[in-house]
């Protein structure tokens, strides 16, 4: 049966994405967006957002706005946050008004007002560190990676100095907040997952990983990594990696990303869960740089290794799907070399405005790059 979803944030690159899945399943797409500069440079309508979806410019802490947009909807995927764990640790008051105020103000309109189901954006970010093990197969779940080792390496390091080995992390391991960002996704995590079982709705949180694909904003130097290195490709620039490159991300596409959140939208076990979603394929950031610059003719721009890095990154974070497999029924699709690929044939049509640099300098200037 057809239903009306509201997709705060929806004008977005992922809300863009889920927007044509839903429309596609034959339901009605509500969108509130403000259409904030760093994102949408012109501010005006996305060209590549769904005609049919009906498009409300407003802002996510405005009880007006928001009560304007709850009318007659069944269902709410809550996007709308600012995004950017570098940028979180100087914007405070930025990043915490939209993501904790927003999704509060947004509650506040659905005690009066419940929808069916409520499904959040929150990211792998809180979990700090992902799950590792030592060289003896011991299971290590707080690992906290405070500076750079000694000797000069960057993994995170036993009581006996040897290196820890990555695994995938499961929904059951703690937080472990490290910016800004982290601490209000994990906000809107449990503000979702409270309220809703409080006033008899569904809801549930996707722990997102690294999202890519077509449609990414190329000049935001503080997106995805996938879209901030084809923003330095696209200007003859090499991709500029922190650390020494050898950090691990599971990158998954854009339409898989969509996919989990119908899915959410419409599986009734899944209320009151969180549920890791990424492509169940892991890369280091140095190699995934190396694969971007061939896909876009340019493989001669090898990466520029920082050996420098940010407040608020991780080592290796690396998702466990097996709950959204056996709750959601989601399995990743998209092929990441055909992705790449895609994004490639993408960026060539766009104009991207490399900002890395500029924004490299900011975090430097404040102390956040070291």
């Amino acid at each position: 049966m057809a239903e009306t979803v509201l997709i705060t944030g929806g004008a977005g690159f992922i809300g863009r994405h889920l927007t044509q899945a839903l429309l596609e399943r034959g339901d009605k797409v509500r969108i509130l967006d403000s259409l904030i500069e760093q994102v949408h440079p012109k501010r005006t309508r996305p060209a590549e957002l769904a005609e049919d979806a009906e498009l409300i410019v407003g802002d996510v802490r405005d009880e007006a706005a928001v009560l304007k947009s709850l009318k007659g909807v069944d269902k709410v995927v809550h996007l709308a946050a600012e995004v950017g764990v570098g940028q979180s640790m100087y914007a405070v008051d930025r990043y915490t008004s939209v993501n904790d105020y927003g999704t509060a103000v947004l509650f506040q309109q659905l005690i009066d007002n419940p929808v069916e189901r409520v499904v959040v954006a929150s990211s792998m970010s809180i979990y700090g560190e992902g799950l590792y093990k030592t060289v003896d197969g011991k299971l290590m779940e707080d690992v906290v990676r405070e500076s750079r080792n000694a000797d000069g390496s960057w993994d995170p390091l036993d009581e006996q100095g040897r290196p820890m080995i990555p695994v995938p992390t499961p929904e059951t391991k703690g937080s472990g907040l490290k910016s800004v960002y982290a601490i209000g996704k994990y906000v809107q995590e449990r503000l979702t997952l409270t309220l809703t079982k409080q006033y008899g709705m569904g809801g549930s949180a996707l722990r997102l990983w690294n999202a890519y694909g077509p449609g990414q904003a190329l000049s935001n130097p503080y997106t995805g990594v996938l879209a901030i290195f084809a923003s330095r490709i696209a200007n003859g620039q090499a991709p500029m990696v922190f650390e020494d490159g050898q950090q691990r991300r599971d990158f998954v596409h854009v339409r898989d990303v969509a996919r989990a959140f119908v899915l959410a939208l419409h599986e009734p076990k899944a209320d009151g869960q969180v549920f890791n979603i990424g492509s169940g394929e892991d890369r280091t950031v140095e190699e995934v740089a190396l694969l971007q610059a061939a896909a876009m003719g340019r493989p001669d721009l090898q990466p520029e290794v920082a050996g420098k890095a940010r407040a608020g990154d991780i080592r290796h974070c690396i998702p466990d799907l097996t709950r959204a497999h056996e709750v959601l029924g989601y399995r990743a699709q998209e092929d990441f070399t055909a992705g790449l690929a895609e994004l490639a044939e993408w960026v060539a049509r766009q104009e991207a405005e490399d900002r890395v640099v500029e924004a490299r300098k900011e975090l430097e200037m404040r102390g956040l790059v070291a």
